[in-house]
């Protein structure tokens, strides 16, 4: 497990613009956190370093927003409205094990369809300062485990 501390949303992207420099085909983040913690946030960062040019906004209604236009195909997924269940019939494994790199938010919603290996980044509002948020990184998985010792040393 690493943590680091981000207190601005340009730094946010910045963190998610490192691991997408580090990301292959396949990878697989679960993003939790409040609403308003940063998980778009961060997701724009990685899209920019997959050289995505879209814009990138929340799939809240939509569920999965797939952007195609980078190194590696980016799916942005918020599974906020799964609570109830529901994840089966999307097809996730089909994303989870493809080409592309695949970002959840609200994985708890949709645990049961989680692959072995993946990155669950936690990110924590700090009371202090609402700009200030907290990111707890835990993989699961060999690769996962470089990637965030790769990344511990880039930030």
């Amino acid at each position: 497990m690493f943590q680091y501390t981000v207190t601005s949303d340009a730094a946010m992207q910045n963190v998610g613009a490192k691991i997408g420099q580090l990301v292959e085909p396949g990878s697989v983040i679960f993003l939790k956190g409040d609403l308003g913690a940063g998980k778009t946030t961060f997701t724009k960062g990685l899209a920019t370093a997959l050289g995505i040019q879209q814009y990138v906004k929340s799939p809240t209604f939509t569920l999965i927003r797939e952007y195609t236009s980078g190194r590696i195909p980016l799916y942005h997924m918020d599974v906020y409205r799964l609570e109830n269940g529901g994840g089966d019939e999307l097809g996730l494994e089909e994303y989870f094990n493809g080409t592309g790199v695949s970002v959840v938010e609200w994985p708890q919603f949709i645990e049961s369809e989680w692959p072995a290996d993946y990155l669950q980044i936690t990110i924590n509002k700090v009371a202090a300062d609402d700009n200030q948020r907290q990111l707890v990184f835990k993989p699961q998985g060999q690769q996962y485990e470089n990637l965030v010792a790769q990344l511990a040393v880039a930030l």
